[in-house]
């Protein structure tokens, strides 16, 4: 990141236009918003059922850990295709197959457990085709928000994802686990599938406009048109920066996240109830932060803020190093979630705002893959970590690197942009 790189303090020019209507009288925005509720709540509900499934055949916690890392590679291994697709083709249609996508593939995994034939390298290739498809969706669904709102709005719609997004995330582990215990696998996925269904719908129904500056007629090259994207990517000083901020970030997250649970249950004696009210509490950070974002925007720039959110960070990290009880790592967690929420969302907006929306497929997978690649780092060093040395020190180590990302952004001029 070049420090006498000077970056504008003021996004894009647009012209004078009136005031937009609200976000909420937007048809097309409740659409995607609405489908995001069902499909992201339908999700919760696989992701807590999948692992205890997979306990239950095995009962082998290295291949509930496998599941999870299969879960995670579509965002690394097919960023850049998916970034490419998205800015290649209709996006409603693309969005419309990865919804259709993930509900034969939900349906294979049913039928194969509903027969009894349902084997674990089923739920691997079946579990991959899942996760890349919503990682689809999810590129689609980022790259088409800017064309279903104003950009005066952006901030507000990110804002209202991440907070329905975050209180899904907080009850849905719980509804999950009533529904699992009081009926069945079958019946939990069968609810994914229903809002995977509905989320079909609400796709169907939103009018997507399509991107007039997407060549039709050129020879169709993925390579070519992935190193648009990272050329695209590299070229934007605005955007870069954050993304190397939170390429960082994730590293020094990732040293902390591996080992938490096991730090609070092993170390501090936890209970089953104070672990589940721990994450709640960070949870509810998130919550808080989603809410609070709309309001310090208008206060402060976006580089200011995502700079303090940064140092925020750095305050929750060393909660942790001192923490003696379960409820001083929820406090850790509430603080580092709300900012992270806010740190995303300014993100997210900057992204949507100063990359060309022909480009934006291929720059949002770009940007994703490398902000992903240090995760499985941070998470082994960070298990052999645990094995040998104390845990504290290790998030000591997270709460120094944070800083030191913090004394490089304050110095930069990244920290104008408004």
């Amino acid at each position: 990141m070049d420090k006498n790189t000077r970056l504008p303090k003021v996004g894009p020019k647009a012209a004078p236009s009136t005031a937009p209507a609200s976000l909420w009288s937007n048809r097309n925005f409740l659409y995607l918003w609405t489908g995001t509720i069902l499909s992201n709540f339908g999700y919760q509900i696989y992701l807590v059922a999948l692992p205890l499934l997979i306990y239950d055949m095995t009962r082998s916690a290295l291949a509930m850990s496998m599941m999870r890392a299969i879960d995670f590679f579509p965002n690394i291994m097919i960023g850049m295709v998916a970034g490419v697709i998205v800015d290649r083709f209709s996006r409603k249609r693309v969005m419309s197959i990865s919804v259709l996508l993930r509900l034969f593939t939900l349906a294979g995994i049913m039928f194969l457990l509903y027969a009894n034939r349902l084997e674990l390298w089923h739920l691997y290739v079946l579990g991959f085709v899942l996760s890349a498809a919503g990682y689809t969706f999810g590129n689609s669904h980022h790259s088409v928000l800017p064309l279903l709102v104003d950009k005066k709005q952006l901030t507000a719609a990110n804002a209202q994802l991440t907070f329905v997004d975050t209180l899904i995330m907080m009850v849905g582990p719980g509804v999950a686990g009533v529904l699992i215990a009081a009926f069945s696998y079958e019946v939990s996925l069968g609810i994914f599938l229903a809002c995977i269904v509905l989320l079909w719908i609400c796709v169907s129904l939103t009018r997507i406009p399509e991107t007039a500056s997407r060549a039709t007629g050129a020879k169709f090259s993925v390579w070519k048109e992935m190193k648009e994207g990272i050329d695209a990517l590299l070229d934007n000083k605005v955007l870069l920066t954050p993304t190397l901020a939170v390429l960082f970030n994730n590293f020094s997250a990732s040293l902390t996240s591996g080992v938490l649970m096991f730090f609070a249950v092993d170390v501090l004696h936890a209970t089953d109830q104070q672990v589940g009210l721990m994450i709640g509490m960070g949870a509810a950070g998130g919550m808080v932060g989603s809410v609070c974002i709309p309001w310090l925007r208008k206060r402060y720039g976006r580089g200011r803020l995502y700079v303090g959110c940064v140092l925020t960070e750095v305050l929750g990290f060393l909660l942790l190093v001192f923490a003696h009880a379960w409820w001083v790592i929820g406090f850790g967690l509430f603080i580092r979630t709300f900012a992270i929420t806010m740190s995303n969302v300014v993100y997210f907006t900057i992204r949507q705002e100063f990359t060309p929306n022909h480009l934006l497929g291929r720059v949002a997978g770009t940007s994703s893959m490398l902000m992903k690649l240090a995760l499985p780092l941070g998470l082994f060093i960070s298990g052999i970590w645990a094995e040998y040395l104390p845990i504290p020190l290790l998030f000591l180590m997270s709460a120094v690197l944070t800083f030191m990302m913090f004394l490089i952004l304050r110095k930069h001029s990244f920290a104008n942009v408004q």
